[in-house]
Parts: structure tokens; sequence; C-alpha cells
């Protein structure tokens, strides 16, 4: 009776083991899978980064080359205007300035306002409860609030001369 029972414990630990390694097998396959489809999500990830990388190199490209083309063409009508100005031939006494170039787009103030009205007036009206006075309120605090803090970038970028 003991040998049978000795054989039977033997036997059943065998066949544990087996099934714990079989299993362990299949883990180590699963996380093989695992970090294979990581390693190409990265590489994916990577190949397209270097596609927008490209897109935004070949961009800016194009934005210097029409700047250059746009800076050539000021400089042709500025030296055009001085000949004619300064009597035909003879050169200007300026020399050869360059015209500055215009700013274009939303100054700093107006970003600040916009951006400082639309914060306002959300948290106006999550903070007050009757929410279209909080919305307002908050609104017109936040653009001039945005506002001041606009404009003092665009005075520190020279977009705006400081009072004096």
């Amino acid at each position: 009776m003991k040998k049978i029972l000795v054989v039977i414990a033997l036997s059943s630990s065998v066949l544990f083991a087996c099934n714990n390694k079989a299993k362990e097998e299949a883990a180590l396959k699963q996380q093989q899978a695992e970090k294979q489809l990581a390693i190409k999500a990265v590489k994916d990830s990577l190949r397209l980064d270097s596609f927008r990388k490209a897109e935004v190199a070949k961009v800016e490209q194009e934005k210097e080359a029409k700047h250059q083309a746009e800076l050539a063409a000021a400089r042709r009508t500025s030296s055009s205007r001085s000949y004619a100005s300064s009597g035909g031939g003879s050169s200007s006494a300026y020399g050869g300035t360059q015209p500055t170039a215009k700013k274009k787009g939303w100054s700093d103030a107006a970003k600040g306002a916009v951006i400082g009205g639309a914060a306002g007036a959300v948290g106006g009206a999550l903070i007050d409860k009757k929410k279209g006075r909080g919305a307002i309120i908050g609104g017109l605090v936040g653009a001039g609030g945005g506002y001041l803090i606009g404009r003092g970038e665009d005075r520190k970028s020279g977009r705006v001369q400081p009072k004096n």
C-alpha cells in the first residue's frame, strides 16, 4: 500500500511538473510575441516621425525661399526708388538700406485677449451659480488680463514701441 501511494505521488508530481513547464513555455512565447509587437510599433512611429520631420523641413525651406524672393523684390524696388529720387544714376545718400519686413498675423496682445477671454468665460461659468453672468464677467476679466500680458510680450519683441 505504501509503495502504491509513493508511486502515485511521484507520478502526479511528474505530471504537474510537465504541466507547469508547458505553461512556462506558453508564457515565454507570449512575452516574445508582445516584445515583437512593441518593437514593430516603435519602428513604425519612428518612420512616421521621420516623414513628418521631412515634411516640416520642406515647408520651412519653401517659406525661406519665398521670404528670400520677397526680400530680393523689395531690394529691387527700393534701389529703383532711390535712383529715381536722387536724380538719375547717382547713388543714394543712405546707402543700400534694407526695408523692414512687415509683421503679419495676430499680435501677442490679441492672442492673449482671446485666450484669456475664453479661459475666463469657462472659469466664470464653472464658479458662478448663474452661468451666463459668470461667463460674461470671467470672459471680460480674462480678456483684459490676457491683453495686458500679451501687450507686454509685444513690447519685449519690438512689435510695439514702449511709451516714453
